[in-house]
């Protein structure tokens, strides 16, 4: 072992482990940090890596101490993790996390019995998602009425740290919600029929248990069906701004330049997170009975095949169906706004979803590992799946495009659709970026930036801006944000996804 406390390495000797595969993306060879089963890769460009590296070397300068370990520190924590095959992979908006870093994909060989399940792998906001709603209106046809479309939004759907949600729902309906997904949704008129066939996992975990959820979370989670949250959830009104995959975009209905959308990016809220603390909880005591040793104290986690693991499993599932749950009720709420601001109704309007992803979220997949097809736990953090064409379990109007990839940018900068690659498949475990990703800590933009300041910026843009909480809008600014445009053209130059559709907003509601 190279690695002893009293001498840590310099930045040039930490370097030496790191080798460049091609412009695009780097390997982390084993040895960087103790008991690396696989090798770490990440993805940057030459205008990210910046960050990536600075980091290391203003954590070797400073020593072992204070703040999350450095994105590149983490990414081979998680390589040292019993059962993790391939590689631990990190997309170029990778930031540090609570044990592993956001943007980071690893995945666990079911077959392996040490293999483990970690919720920091997960995130606490679980099932965190986006999903797009398409219209037919132009942007030509909301040009005088967008103030009033935000406020109508910002009316319709609860928004802000402490919102409670519109719809009523006691607790009998809430277990069916956590049981059901978006089977709820659709049984108590919320959801179209075919609203379900454009969501991942067709918006329901079938491995669902609500008696793994603590009284707790449900207590948390309650009041907040259907409510869109703080922090980086927010519903935008954006229009096509440019269209690269002309087949794709129209097989989603997204292919007129100008054509407006609504995006909903919102979570699970105090419900998953809690389900991921009392998770936490339960592993590090399982930890200690299994002999499970990490490098990092918040890589908590347990095997698979243990109770722990599977109550995890079903509590998670339950919070993923919550959130979907959750996306449906605004997608309803959306609904109608838009049609009594247009006199019309959303079917008239178009309003379908093209489709609906998870960026936090572990699950279940087949994938080819060294030539042989191997069933795998794929935790995504920070990342989004992207199938192929042709894969089995993406919509048969996606079959010939590959999955629709929704990546949300940060308020008041543009969002992106891809679509999934056969490459992408083979290198990543079919998965991509999820956003732009922090360059700034949430206290270091407070900091930096003046609330004031970031809302004019996005009315000089001419954007619409309704926010519950202004104090916390600094944290979302866009400079506190890698550029989203980066991140994704890193990921079609790798070919890891295919650019199809570029959105760009003209009304924000936040929280």
């Amino acid at each position: 072992m190279a690695h002893h406390k009293a001498g840590v390495r310099t930045y040039e000797q930490e370097m030496a482990f790191i080798e460049q595969l091609s412009p695009y993306h780097y390997r982390v060879k084993p040895g960087f940090v103790p008991g690396m089963a696989v090798p770490g890769v990440f993805y940057v460009n030459d205008r990210l890596k910046g960050l990536l590296f600075e980091e290391l070397q203003a954590f070797c300068a400073r020593g072992d101490h204070g703040g999350f370990l450095p994105a590149v520190k983490q990414i081979s924590n998680v390589a040292a993790l019993p059962g993790i095959v391939k590689k631990s992979i990190a997309l170029p908006d990778v930031h540090s996390g609570y044990g592993f870093a956001i943007g980071n994909v690893a995945a666990f060989d079911m077959a392996d019995p040490h293999a483990v399940v970690s919720p920091g792998g997960v995130g606490f906001d679980i099932n965190c998602g986006v999903r797009l709603i398409r219209t037919n209106l132009t942007e030509a046809d909301i040009a005088d009425v967008r103030e009033q479309l935000a406020q109508a939004l910002f009316d319709h759907i609860p928004v802000g740290v402490g919102s409670q949600g519109i719809i009523p729902t006691t607790a009998k309906d809430l277990e069916e919600a956590l049981e059901m997904g978006m089977d709820w949704s659709l049984r108590e008129g919320y959801s179209w029929a075919e609203d379900k066939e454009h969501c991942e996992e067709y918006g329901r975990m079938l491995n669902a248990d609500p008696s793994k959820v603590s009284a707790r979370a449900k207590k948390r989670g309650l009041p907040q069906m259907g409510t869109l949250g703080a922090g980086n959830h927010y519903a935008e009104i954006q229009v096509v701004d440019e269209v690269f995959d002309r087949v794709a975009a129209r097989k989603m209905g997204i292919d007129q330049v100008g054509q407006v959308c609504i995006m909903i990016h919102s979570g699970s809220r105090g419900l998953g997170h809690q389900v991921a603390t009392d998770a936490l909880v339960a592993m590090e005591k399982a930890m200690a009975r299994d002999g499970i040793v990490t490098n990092d104290r918040q890589l908590a986690c347990a095997r698979i095949s243990s109770q722990e693991g599977q109550d995890y499993l079903t509590a998670m599932a339950c919070a993923a169906n919550y959130a979907w749950v959750n996306r449906s009720s605004m997608t309803f709420l959306c609904r109608q706004a838009f049609a009594k601001m247009f006199n019309s109704t959303p079917d008239d309007l178009d309003m379908h979803v093209v489709y609906d992803v998870s960026h936090n979220i572990a699950k279940v997949e087949e994938h080819m590992v060294d030539g042989q097809l191997k069933t795998l736990l794929v935790h995504r953090k920070g990342s989004t799946r992207a199938f192929p064409p042709h894969h089995p379990l993406i919509p048969v109007d996606y079959q010939l495009t590959g999955q629709p990839v929704l990546i949300g940018g940060t308020m008041g900068t543009c969002s992106y659709v891809l679509t999934g690659t056969e490459k992408g498949m083979g290198e990543t475990f079919g998965s991509t970026c999820h956003g732009a990703g922090r360059a700034r800590s949430r206290n270091n933009s407070r900091n930096k930036l003046d609330y004031q300041q970031v809302l004019d910026a996005l009315k000089t843009k001419g954007i619409a801006i309704r926010v519950a909480s202004p104090k916390l809008v600094m944290e979302e600014a866009p400079e506190s944000y890698k550029d989203v445009s980066e991140v994704v053209d890193t990921c079609h130059a790798a070919g890891i996804s295919k650019k199809t559709v570029k959105l760009r907003p003209v009304a924000v509601v936040k929280g």
